[in-house]
């Protein structure tokens, strides 16, 4: 297959970042159910999962931009764009740790904070749930040179069937509070740890992946082309994944949102044309993609924040109708979303105010 030229973001790309991010929120936003009930296990399914998609965006960027690849270059962007932001927008997390140790659920609560601080934001997961992702990607960074080496050497595409039984046969194991409660600080962190490199393998196809699709554009054609192949896929991976949940408590998730990235990517490029041409439908896809990396840096304060004050623990623990319970679910994933874009655009304008010249996006991802 020929090399496809590089040029500036592509927007069927920056729409899909734009739907990544909603279903990123949308899988902490709307879940419902009692634990290992089928109504919560596949809202599980339908909803999460919106990490893989996210994956293999950063794989396609990355490749997609590589023409112009330089390694110093490339970290010191990456310190720029995504660490910095990373810490700036770590202090609510880690002031509610502080704070509210057993409502947040602060693993470490007890040990010094000079302790505390270093061993939150070297696994992400303690103070902001879904920021694990941060040291997670890291890694990536880290290995970009070696990847680039071997896509050149063309042996990196070669090992994508390996890398995707890996991430069917190695599913992640959840960590949390509750599931570390009891062991020693040592043993947390390193169980901590373990799920950012456990993520970093489970999902190493996913960003491979995004390069190959990225490198072989007309690929994606070929996609839409068995478009109902890919369909049928999916729903039989989810139903599949429901009922191995159901049945033996065996879940992957990851599975179903390999096809189903591969119909965004496809329905996507397919009819970018007509998106471009409604010009107020592209825009506030545009918007959503440009404030994506902040909504996921800051959505899930503003989540946190909704449930204590709607108190939403008891609301969907009365027994009510799933479509009474799916609309709570919805509004939720609506107001988290909408109230996260609203917090980062005053947050953007003030920063501008004190600052007209300030890189905001070093601060807010924004």
């Amino acid at each position: 297959m020929a090399e496809v030229k590089k040029t500036k973001i592509l927007n069927y790309i920056n729409v899909f970042r734009g739907l990544a991010i909603l279903l990123i929120v949308a899988g902490h936003t709307m879940q419902f159910g009692a634990k290992g009930s089928l109504a919560r296990i596949t809202a599980t399914e339908i909803f999460t999962g919106g990490t893989a998609l996210f994956i293999f965006i950063s794989g396609f960027l990355f490749q997609h931009l590589s023409y112009k690849y330089e390694f110093k270059t490339y970290m010191k962007k990456k310190w720029t764009n995504v660490i910095m932001p990373y810490l700036y927008t770590a202090i609510p997390g880690i002031l509610f740790c502080f704070l509210l140790p057993l409502k947040y659920g602060n693993s470490f609560d007890g040990l010094n904070y000079l302790l505390q601080i270093p061993m939150m934001l070297t696994v992400g997961r303690v103070h902001n749930t879904p920021a694990w992702f941060i040291p997670m990607i890291i890694l990536f960074f880290l290995l970009s040179k070696a990847l680039l080496y071997l896509e050149k050497k063309n042996i990196l595409y070669k090992l994508l069937p390996v890398m995707f039984l890996i991430t069917i046969f190695m599913p992640r194991h959840d960590v949390d509070y509750n599931s570390v409660m009891g062991l020693s600080y040592a043993d947390k962190y390193l169980e901590y740890l373990n799920y950012v490199f456990m993520g970093f393998v489970h999902f190493f196809s996913m960003y491979v992946f995004g390069m190959f699709c990225s490198r072989y554009k007309e690929v994606i054609d070929k996609f839409y082309d068995k478009r109902f192949l890919y369909w049928l896929l999916m729903l039989l991976t989810s139903g599949a994944d429901i009922y191995l949940s159901m049945s033996y408590g065996i879940s992957n998730g990851t599975v179903s949102k390999i096809f189903l990235t591969i119909l965004l990517l496809a329905y996507l490029k397919h009819y970018d044309e007509w998106i471009i041409s409604h010009i107020k439908l592209n825009k506030a896809l545009d918007v959503i993609a440009k404030y994506s990396f902040g909504i996921f840096f800051i959505h899930w304060y503003v989540f946190f924040v909704y449930n204590v004050i709607f108190d939403m623990p008891n609301v969907l623990g009365i027994h009510c109708c799933e479509i009474c319970t799916l609309g709570i679910v919805f509004v939720r994933f609506f107001v988290v979303s909408v109230v996260s874009m609203l917090l980062l655009y005053w947050i953007k304008n003030f920063i501008l105010k004190i600052n007209p010249n300030a890189n905001t996006r070093s601060f807010t991802g924004v």
